[in-house]
């Protein structure tokens, strides 16, 4: 279940979490890694913990600044070539009622779970399509296949990433490149706990008991671990999945069904 060996895989957001997870997996398949975010600390701590075989390399940037983020993509493609494997993976959340949610906000969340997705796309494809292969690979999220209340524009967001993914796999198919999501539930991040702090300075219950009303509906009845998010990303990247594109993988305990 390996990608290609040495193949160069990106992660954005990779320091932490979900991405952090993700590039592990990957530099265990043998593959090369560019981490890419906004914390040197964070991204340089994992980079670390990374085999010498994946050649770890950092690049800060902000996903969200066009000029920042073509200057990191061509960074990592002069230190490992072409990027044949791109985890989209950055991301960020807020939650608030509709009638508070202010356009900046709005924009803010789109900018970073949507449109960044987009402008990562458009700095691989085009060396995947000479290459004639490639995987991408977006980190979505439950909620971009339910609605859920106080989440609009995440939740916005994020069907925005399902349908580009599926868009895009359309388009590219015949060109070697598959284009995936995996769609997380409640996954044990620091965006998790922070929804949870949240929940206790809104309702006074717990910490144990803000989880228990968040998985109250999960039939497996526990958080989703970054690894099993990262055993699917890597599993994807790999030519054992070379027939698998278009697809929202959901890894949620089961809660949603679909």
């Amino acid at each position: 279940m390996n990608a290609r060996t040495g193949a160069h895989a990106l992660v954005t957001g990779g320091g932490r979490g979900i991405g952090a997870a993700c590039a592990t997996a990957l530099a265990a398949t043998g593959a090369r890694l560019t981490l890419l975010g906004r914390d040197r600390v964070v991204l340089d701590a994992h980079a670390t913990t990374l085999p010498a075989s994946a050649q770890a390399h950092v690049i800060v940037a902000d996903v969200t600044d066009d000029a920042a983020l073509a200057a990191a993509f061509a960074g990592a493609r002069a230190r490992h070539g072409e990027i044949e494997i791109l985890v989209n993976n950055a991301g960020a959340s807020t939650a608030m009622p509709f009638t508070a949610l202010e356009r900046a906000a709005w924009d803010d969340i789109l900018a970073v779970n949507l449109t960044a997705v987009y402008a990562c796309a458009r700095e691989v494809v085009p060396g995947m399509i000479a290459a004639g292969r490639g995987r991408i690979v977006n980190v979505a999220s439950t909620a971009g296949l339910v609605g859920g209340a106080y989440i609009a524009a995440y939740s916005a967001a994020k069907h925005g990433v399902v349908g580009l993914t599926r868009s895009l796999a359309v388009e590219l198919a015949k060109k070697g490149i598959t284009v995936n999501a995996v769609c997380p539930g409640f996954t044990e991040t620091a965006m998790l706990e922070r929804s949870l702090e949240r929940i206790v300075a809104a309702t006074g219950r717990t910490h144990e008991g803000a989880a228990s009303a968040l998985l109250a509906h999960n039939p497996l009845g526990r958080f989703v671990k970054p690894d099993e998010v990262a055993s699917a990303v890597a599993w994807l990247c790999s030519p054992e999945a070379a027939a698998v594109t278009g697809q929202t993988i959901v890894i949620d305990g089961g809660e949603v069904q679909r």
